[in-house]
């Protein structure tokens, strides 16, 4: 339990405010785990002053030892992983096995991440002039913004507000409302990795307030935001007039495919681990399942014999293979879906609410499958966010893509094949910015960029070498280094 959590700004643990607090509740037993508070606007102006503040020195340190501070970060990650992945567990509802493999991953990423302190580098490039040198190098943007969601609430924080610190900018970062315990944990780590005073600044609140200040403020110069797609395009449209960058990962919609030489077994579980690890709640997780008519029965059938195996229960019991999703609204979402989803499809297994003995005061839902999903239907077509996998058949490689590549999203997807003509056919047309061969949807390494395509992403990758491009600007030198006039193309 956490008790009162407060806003970290300018170095200083703080009250919002506006006085407002809400409860910070599991969702798995109801219990509440403290209070937050609800910041609004004025905690946004406090903050944007600490860090404008702040940018000025910060700035002028040298990159190398900007980047000591995430580093610092990853160690006392590793010293206090089980706290932080104990906090997430209560919080955000994931098994503890989840929540710590959520926080070795971030521990990946801050290890790559900190040597880009020391690989901040431009390009020297050749001029068409006589003795003249050229080159470009990366400045930071000034104050940013960063709104993160609440189903990877120490990995995605961490994973933009390192390459933010490292390229030089001062941060604000507003985690999602279900998630504030981790954020405050983020925040000590930072403070006690060095960080100075109004460098990093975390707010805590609602979306629709503190959310909005963020990107409404005119200090702040770009926004990197995880979500939906709905809010997602609603604070690209906000931040456009006032000429603020922005970058945005939304929605999925994510398939796999299973063609007729594929190994029907190792795809089975590759969909069931992707459409139910982490209660589905993940924007890379497996949605759709795009399988072959010679092996379609034969994919559902070690689709729903997987499934009834798997342990639906409280995070913090170790046989528990999934746990609740993360609150009363989501719940209430996938529900819909579901009861929707019965008029264009047939439900094979799951559906329904889990309510008696443990599962009383937790937002539990059993893992659902559905086959012969109708192709214009809304669970073909739109993100669930839940434990929910939609099973539809396929004539071969050209109709498979022409399904997959029909939904407004393109994050990730795979194929299950052992034909290279259809593995390169699939690689070359599928529309998605993170593809998997003979492997599941989910899944990402810290080395390498992350991201989507369509409704799905909007600016520069994350994460890997293209982590810091968001934050930076280039700037151009030209150095005539005889003092002599320019002639030639002038622009």
């Amino acid at each position: 339990m956490h008790d009162r959590l407060l806003n970290f700004i300018d170095g200083r643990w703080v009250p919002s405010t506006t006085g407002r607090e809400t409860e910070n509740r599991n969702p798995a037993t109801g219990d509440s785990l403290g209070t937050m508070p609800l910041s609004g606007a004025d905690d946004v102006e406090i903050a944007c002053q600490a860090a404008q503040r702040a940018f000025r020195s910060w700035r002028k340190t040298p990159a190398p030892k900007r980047a000591e501070v995430v580093f610092n970060a990853w160690r006392l990650l590793g010293e206090r992983a089980e706290q932080v992945a104990m906090a997430l567990s209560l919080e955000e509802g994931k098994t503890l096995n989840e929540a710590r493999g959520e926080v070795s991953k971030t521990r990946s990423l801050l290890e790559f991440l900190a040597g880009e302190g020391r690989r901040l580098w431009g390009q020297v490039i050749p001029s068409e002039m006589p003795n003249t040198q050229c080159w470009t190098m990366r400045e930071p943007i000034g104050v940013v913004g960063l709104i993160t969601p609440w189903n990877f609430p120490v990995s995605i924080p961490f994973w933009k507000s390192a390459p933010a610190l490292i390229a030089g900018n001062t941060v604000i970062l507003k985690t999602a409302e279900q998630t504030p315990w981790t954020g405050t944990l983020l925040a000590q780590i930072y403070a006690d990795a060095g960080v100075p005073p109004g460098v990093l600044n975390v707010l805590q609140g609602w979306g629709h307030e503190c959310g909005a200040a963020i990107v409404e403020h005119p200090g702040i110069k770009a926004i990197s935001f995880t979500g939906s797609t709905e809010v997602g395009t609603a604070i690209y449209t906000k931040a456009a007039p006032m000429l603020k960058k922005v970058q945005a990962e939304m929605g999925g919609k994510n398939p796999i495919i299973v063609l007729e030489d594929a190994d029907v077994e190792l795809a089975a579980a590759a969909a069931v681990a992707g459409a139910f690890g982490s209660t589905g709640q993940r924007c890379t997780a497996t949605s759709r399942a795009l399988v072959h008519r010679s092996v379609y029965n034969a994919f559902i059938e070690c689709v729903v014999y997987l499934t009834r195996k798997i342990k639906v229960g409280l995070p913090l019991d170790p046989t528990t293979q999934m746990g609740p999703v993360v609150d009363e609204a989501q719940l209430q979402k996938v529900l819909l879906a579901v009861e929707n989803a019965k008029n264009a499809a047939t439900l094979v297994l799951g559906g329904r609410r889990l309510t008696e003995g443990a599962y009383a005061a937790g937002y539990f839902v059993e893992p659902t499958v559905f086959v012969d999903v109708q192709r214009d239907s809304q669970l073909a077509n739109e993100e669930v966010f839940g434990p929910v996998l939609a099973i539809l058949p396929v004539d071969g490689i050209d109709d498979a893509l022409t399904l997959a590549n029909r939904v407004r999203y393109g994050l990730s997807s795979s194929v299950y094949t052992r034909d290279i003509g259809s593995m390169f056919r699939y690689l070359d047309e599928i529309e998605s910015g993170i593809t998997h061969i003979n492997s599941s949807t989910v899944g990402g390494e810290a080395q390498i960029p992350f991201g989507g395509m369509k409704s799905t992403g909007i600016g520069p990758r994350e994460m890997g070498p293209n982590a810091i491009e968001f934050f930076t600007e280039v700037k151009s030198v030209y150095v005539d280094y005889t003092g002599t006039a320019r002639t030639g193309n002038t622009y």
